[in-house]
């Protein structure tokens, strides 16, 4: 499937389990109404900043946006093939990200990234209603990750665990490609009582 239609897809269907028009999207993501019309239509290719406020306002981690449930009525698979893993490079910066999870339910995915010399994604959005843990692996070559005022600087074979509640910024300061893996599981945030 199109990459694009896959996350038209998705951003439809987590709209509407949200019952949310377009309007409220737009206002809950700070992304507008007509942007949120294209995606839909899978008429654009939004960047990761995007696809972060997006994510964020529904709920879900970013990886949600780019899960393949298969067609309904059938029985997800438990295996995902490397051709049929959804793959997107990011318009903005190149970096590209492969959903390796089954479409079978789980509450751990897992995302192969290839992040370009030089370049620098930033997730302002913290996700609503979530509470959502990450694990990076560097594979190979060194990455930056700032996690609200926290820095790190990983080279392969590091891991950093991290919980999505900040401002998160990945930068690669070197002159290779970095590749490294993500492993993401989220639940339902617990209701504070005031």
């Amino acid at each position: 499937m199109d990459i694009n239609l896959l996350i038209a897809r998705r951003v439809r269907e987590l709209r509407d389990a949200h019952s949310l028009s377009l309007d409220a999207l737009a206002t809950r993501s700070g992304v507008s109404r007509s942007n949120i019309s294209l995606i839909e239509r899978g008429e654009s290719s939004p960047t990761a900043a995007v696809l972060d406020k997006l994510a964020s306002a529904l709920g879900v981690a970013l990886a949600a946006l780019f899960e393949d449930k298969g067609t309904p009525g059938d029985e997800p698979s438990p295996v995902a093939r490397v051709g049929e893993q959804p793959v997107w490079t990011d318009p903005g910066s190149g970096y590209m990200r492969r959903s390796l999870s089954p479409a079978a339910p789980s509450p751990l995915q897992l995302v192969d990234v290839v992040f370009p010399a030089g370049q620098r994604v930033a997730y302002d959005s913290v996700p609503h209603n979530a509470d959502i843990h990450q694990q990076v692996w560097m594979i190979e070559g060194a990455m930056e990750i700032n996690v609200g005022e926290q820095h790190w600087r990983l080279e392969t074979g590091d891991t950093l665990a991290m919980r999505l509640d900040r401002h998160i910024v990945y930068h690669n300061p070197t002159r290779k490609q970095a590749r490294y893996l993500v492993a993401l599981t989220s639940q339902p945030a617990t209701r504070r009582s005031a």
